[in-house]
C-alpha cells in the first residue's frame, strides 16, 4: 500500500502535538522525512508500529533544530540496537555536516564505530534524482533566505507525484517540480484570519489560505497542511480546510499526528 503516514504536524515551538515529520511508504521502501526536535521521534514512530531498526532510508530537509535534532536519537537507535544493513540519510551539505558533527560529539565512542559502519550520508545538490525502492525524488533548493532547505518531488512506480515544499513560502523558481502533482505538501503556519495573532509572515511561513492559493496556481488534485501552530488543535481540520477551500477546488487534508493517508 502506497501511504503517508504524518508522524508530527506542528511548527517549531508546539508543545500540543509533535514537530513536522513523516513517512512515505510504498510495496518496496519506507522513507522517513526529518524528525521532529527530539527523542519524541522515538514514541512517534512506535504508536505508528515503525521502530527504527526497519528503517533504511532518510530525507532530511534542513538543519533546525524542530527537524534535524530528532535524527539523532533515531540515528542512536540505528547505532546502539541489532540493525540489518545500513541506514542511508539524504541531505545537503549543511544538514549531513550538522548530524555528523551533532553525532561525534554525543554518541559514545562504541556507537560513533557503529555509525561509521551502518549510517551513509548522501549529499544531495539541486535538480539532484534519488532512487529509493520504486520512488524517484526530484531534489529541489527551496531558495530559503532563512536556512538552506531542500524539498523534492517524488514520482512513484504508478505515476503518483508527492510534492515536499518544506516548511516555507512556495518560490515560483520551482514550478517545475511543484506543478501539476497529485499530492502537494504545503506549511500553513496558522489561519490567515490569525495572521495578527501568530505573525506567520514575520517569520517567514504561510496561512491555509496562502497555501491553497498556491496549490490552486499549481494545478495539484490534493492539498496537505502541516507545520501549523497548536492552539487550535481541537478546530483546526475543519478551519484550516474552510480556509484554504475558498481558493483551491481539490480535495484538502489537514492531518492530525499519527494520522495515514492513502495515496
Amino acid at each position: 500500500m502506497k501511504k503517508l503516514t504524518i508522524l508530527g504536524t506542528g511548527n517549531a515551538t508546539v508543545t500540543r502535538c509533535y514537530n513536522t515529520c513523516f513517512t512515505l511508504h510504498t510495496d518496496s521502501a519506507t522513507l522517513l522525512v526529518d524528525a521532529g526536535g527530539g527523542n519524541g521521534i522515538l514514541a512517534q514512530l512506535e504508536k505508528a508500529g515503525m521502530a527504527p531498526a526497519t528503517l533504511r532510508h532518510m530525507f532530511v530537509t534542513h538543519a533546525h533544530s524542530d527537524h534535524i535534532l530528532g535524527t539523532i536519537w533515531v540515528i542512536r537507535m540505528v547505532v546502539s540496537q541489532p540493525y540489518d544493513g545500513q541506514f542511508h540519510i539524504y541531505g545537503h551539505d549543511k544538514a549531513l555536516h550538522v548530524i555528523d558533527s551533532v553525532c561525534k560529539m554525543v554518541l559514545s565512542a562504541k556507537h560513533n564505530a557503529a555509525f561509521a559502519e551502518r549510517v551513509v550520508m548522501h549529499e544531495i545538490r539541486d535538480n539532484d534524482i534519488i532512487h529509493i525502492g520504486e520512488m524517484a525524488l526530484h531534489c529541489f533548493d527551496i531558495r530559503s533566505t532563512k536556512e538552506k532547505q531542500f524539498g523534492f518531488r517524488a514520482e512513484l512506480d504508478d505515476g503518483t507525484s508527492i510534492v515536499c515544499l518544506g516548511d516555507e513560502p512556495y518560490n515560483v523558481a520551482n514550478e517545475r517540480y511543484a506543478a501539476n502533482a497529485d499530492w502537494l505538501m504545503c506549511e500553513a503556519f496558522c489561519l490567515y484570519a490569525d495572521r495578527e495573532k501568530f505573525k506567520p509572515y514575520e517569520k517567514h511561513h504561510s496561512t491555509a489560505l496562502d497555501a491553497g492559493s498556491v496549490a490552486k496556481r499549481l494545478g495539484a488534485k490534493n492539498l496537505i497542511l502541516y507545520h501549523t501552530e497548536d492552539q487550535t488543535l481541537a478546530t483546526r481540520k475543519k478551519a484550516y480546510s474552510d480556509e484554504a477551500a475558498t481558493v483551491f477546488d481539490g480535495k484538502i487534508f489537514v492531518p492530525d499526528d499519527l494520522e495515514t493517508i492513502c495515496l
